[in-house]
């Protein structure tokens, strides 16, 4: 499969070489060719500009800061539809400024419901909310978690093919794919990420405030 990758930070390394090994053509397209040609080079993608990758993907990841989505968005043209009927993998957090000086109490968002105002944004995309909950290292190291079982990945989306493809882009990596609801529930993910990253952050076990399955109801 095509992944086209708007970004060239952590995330799109971590996510982009994982695809990369599992086989997919991968695109890494950013603003500035001195960071996104040695990234593409290091993982061995192709490289190119924001537009150029939203063109060549027919799944695409949006891995840059909140802050800058909007940019990033008028730059690949999905605010002229460019990303239209095709997949949008949102992996961002709107942290708030100063979110990580004082955790777990000041890692708060900034926006609620960043995932539908990507969707406004990119007009006609099929935005799927994924990836948000853990930091890069964590998508780089791949594999099972604690006890050999697969992590999970929590998938937000309403369009059913969209979500069946990131699904399989979520297994490609070794993880298990997650079916949370549509893309509205996206805002409740994007809070309960907050909410662990926060505690982990703080230096808490964010899992040990769950119980396991078979005893989470009566």
């Amino acid at each position: 499969m095509r992944i086209g990758i708007l970004g060239a930070g952590q995330m799109a390394e971590a996510l982009g070489a994982g695809w990369v090994r599992a086989g997919h053509d991968v695109m890494v397209g950013g603003r500035s060719p001195d960071r996104v040609d040695p990234l593409a080079a290091g993982i061995g993608a192709q490289c190119g500009g924001l537009r150029e990758a939203a063109e060549f993907g027919v799944v695409t990841l949006l891995a840059v800061p909140a802050a800058g989505v909007p940019e990033a968005l008028r730059h690949a043209g999905a605010l002229d539809g460019a990303l239209a009927g095709r997949p949008l993998i949102d992996c961002t957090n709107a942290f708030a400024a100063g979110a990580f000086d004082d955790p777990p109490g000041s890692v708060v968002l900034a926006v609620d419901g960043f995932a539908e105002r990507v969707a406004q944004l990119a007009v006609g995309a099929q935005v799927v909310k994924a990836f948000n909950v853990c930091a890069a290292e964590v998508w780089r190291a791949g594999g099972p978690a604690d006890g050999g079982r697969k992590l999970a990945v929590p998938v937000c989306g309403d369009d059913p093919h969209a979500v069946a493809a990131v699904a399989g882009l979520v297994a490609d990596l070794g993880f298990q794919p997650l079916a949370a609801g549509g893309l509205a529930r996206a805002r409740y993910l994007e809070a309960t990420a907050v909410f662990a990253i926060g505690l982990w952050f703080g230096g808490h076990d964010a899992r040990a405030m769950l119980p396991p399955l078979a005893a989470a109801v009566g």
